[in-house]
């Protein structure tokens, strides 16, 4: 499941596309954090902090947070990896759950440099636990992009975090792991190979389809023209409505998209179920300390006549903090 394509010379802004591709719907609404939050590791408390950044994000079911930006415009988003091997706990390690890890990232850290020297140092440790709809482990892996440019992926083999961090590394699909990833793409014409640009939905011709078509986009004349050419790649890089798959859930219909604009702090959300583009500004949440968490109804939104539509900054309401699924 899922596509993440960086855009770093976006007419002088920073974008970050990413599909969010799943074999059902994933009950995805949108939330804004403020700063000052206490959280936990979901495993007992042995980690726990106060949120230093506010943060505008996507969930899944209300559980876990999936995708998302914090307002010092660092973005972070997880995808599918089947390879993942988290290992067996070390209680010498620091870990988090799964469901909350992208989320440490975004209340602790401004920069993918800061985010990536914490997890190397300190050798993270990530707890898998189970879908709530399928019953199936969580195996992710985390891509980070930042107002800078900058970008890592980091992927959990063998039990330890592998990290690979370089502003090169614009697009990331899921398996096999990264390392293979690059491998294979420097076999496609165009991207330091002879093969022809695959047409496939397999990960690896996402993968190859989003790097070819990201290096070919014009300079946009301005941030609505940045957005649409985005996500026209996006969009070639999508996987279309399907019969689902139990077993290959990597080839699961796209069910969403989002467009992050690290630059000014932009939010834009697109479900493939309905007709309406919606967007949220950062600048206009209020994500002080004391501030209560805010949440936009996505998953009961019709689309239709009275739906959300265009800018839904003023939309979100007051709701209770999201209770993070804890791990297994």
């Amino acid at each position: 499941m899922c596509t993440r394509a960086l855009w770093a010379d976006a007419g002088g802004a920073v974008l970050a596309g990413r599909n969010m591709d799943w074999m059902e719907e994933m009950g995805t609404n949108l939330w804004a954090f403020p700063r000052g939050m206490a959280r936990d590791d979901g495993l007992g408390k042995t980690l726990t902090w106060t949120s230093a950044y506010g943060s505008l994000v996507a969930g899944a079911h209300d559980l876990m947070t999936v995708d998302g930006i914090n307002e010092a415009g660092l973005a972070a988003h997880q995808l599918f990896l089947p390879e993942s091997d988290y290992g067996e706990r070390d209680e010498s390690r620091p870990a988090l759950s799964v469901a909350v890890w992208m989320q440490y990232v975004l209340d602790n850290f401004a920069t993918v440099a800061e985010a990536v020297e914490w997890i190397e140092s300190s050798q993270l440790q990530v707890v898998t636990q189970s879908d709530p709809s399928s019953g199936k482990s969580v195996t992710l892996h985390m891509a980070l992009d930042d107002r800078s440019g900058d970008s890592a992926i980091v992927e959990y083999l063998d039990g330890t975090p592998q990290v690979h961090h370089d502003r090169a590394y614009t697009v990331v699909t899921n398996s096999p792991p990264f390392e293979e990833q690059l491998a294979r793409l420097r076999t496609i014409e165009g991207l330091g190979g002879s093969e022809p640009l695959p047409g496939g939905t397999d990960p690896s011709d996402r993968f190859a389809r989003a790097a070819y078509y990201l290096t070919r986009l014009p300079q946009p004349g301005d941030t609505t023209e940045a957005v649409a050419s985005l996500l026209s790649v996006m969009r070639n890089a999508a996987q279309p409505f399907r019969v689902a798959d139990p077993d290959k859930p990597y080839a699961s219909q796209t069910i969403w998209r989002t467009l992050t604009d690290l630059s000014n702090g932009i939010y834009v959300y697109e479900s493939t179920t309905r007709p309406n583009i919606v967007w949220a500004r950062m600048s206009g949440l209020d994500l002080s300390e004391g501030a209560p968490a805010l949440k936009l109804d996505l998953a009961n939104d019709t689309g239709l006549e009275g739906g959300l539509v265009g800018d839904v900054t003023d939309r979100f309401t007051e709701a209770p903090p999201m209770h993070f699924l804890p791990a297994r």
